[in-house]
């Protein structure tokens, strides 16, 4: 199985943009989307709610496979329940990356994406200078299979980061 996805454009990090500035006025262009702003994505008055999607059911139900499909073309992102994972997992796999996001940009810098990659530190699928940017830093990792795994990019700090994946 191959896991390169193409390249991505290097673009600053949010971190390092953010400590720069001190007003909504000094955030790059880049990052404002005016049209994101014209309509709420959910309101509580109107009755939406995020979907949410059971693994279990979908496995065997093309009804919920349906919900799936809509969920990815309307929202773009959904809760999944009942994918078999422990919740002490989740929760210890949350805290590792909090603790990772917290460390100083230098040693967030140490598993930056490659040229040519898609796993790693910083943003993925920028494909031009004036492309519509998300205000967040990332960091994309491989897990399963165990085979496709490149521990270049799995922090070791926190120190438990690596084990919880």
């Amino acid at each position: 199985m191959s896991t390169s996805m193409g390249n991505s454009l290097p673009v600053p990090s949010v971190q390092a943009l953010a400590s720069t500035f001190d007003s909504t006025s000094d955030i790059p262009e880049r990052y404002i989307r005016p049209e994101a702003e014209a309509e709420p994505v959910a309101d509580a008055d109107e009755g939406f709610e995020l979907p949410v999607i059971d693994l279990r059911l979908a496995q065997r139900s093309q009804e919920e496979c349906d919900r799936l499909g809509r969920a990815c073309e309307e929202w773009g992102f959904f809760q999944l329940v009942n994918h078999g994972v422990a919740e002490e997992l989740v929760d210890k796999m949350k805290a590792d990356i909090a603790e990772f996001f917290k460390l100083p940009l230098e040693e967030k810098e140490a598993y930056a994406q490659l040229p040519d990659g898609f796993e790693g530190y910083g943003q993925i699928f920028v494909k031009s200078e004036e492309q519509k940017l998300d205000w967040g830093d990332m960091i994309t990792i491989f897990t399963r299979p165990h085979s496709v795994r490149k521990m270049r990019f799995w922090p070791t700090h926190p120190p438990t980061f690596r084990d919880t994946g």
